[in-house]
């Protein structure tokens, strides 16, 4: 993968608008003031509208995201980074996919690939 290393100052969203948040286990690298995104790390999301089109409409907000895909060649302590071009996918309470995280802006100090 390539691209900025997402960190817990980057801005990521779930595919419906609700804001993302880091919480990393990371507590030693970090790039632009933010500790840096492993793949094993928690995803948080909060304020998704989503709701499934039945009648009547059925709330079915985003509230985890995983991750399957992260940096090849950084690490930290034997654990992928992320980068914009990680793999990701958003999840409902009920472990329903909804989609691609959207990253909205990263650090611009370190790049992974």
């Amino acid at each position: 993968m390539a691209g900025n290393s997402i960190t817990t100052n980057s801005s990521l969203q779930c595919p419906h608008g609700g804001t993302v948040q880091v919480i990393t286990s990371n507590a030693s690298a970090q790039a632009g003031s933010g500790f840096i995104a492993l793949l094993s790390d928690e995803f948080t999301v909060a304020g998704c509208p989503f709701m499934l089109p039945t009648v009547p409409p059925t709330p079915s907000p985003c509230v985890i995201v995983r991750w399957m895909m992260g940096d090849l060649r950084l690490q930290i302590n034997s654990t992928p980074t992320l980068s914009q071009s990680s793999v990701g996918m958003c999840y409902s309470a009920l472990q329903v996919p909804q989609g691609p995280p959207i990253v909205v802006n990263t650090q611009t100090k370190v790049q992974a690939k």
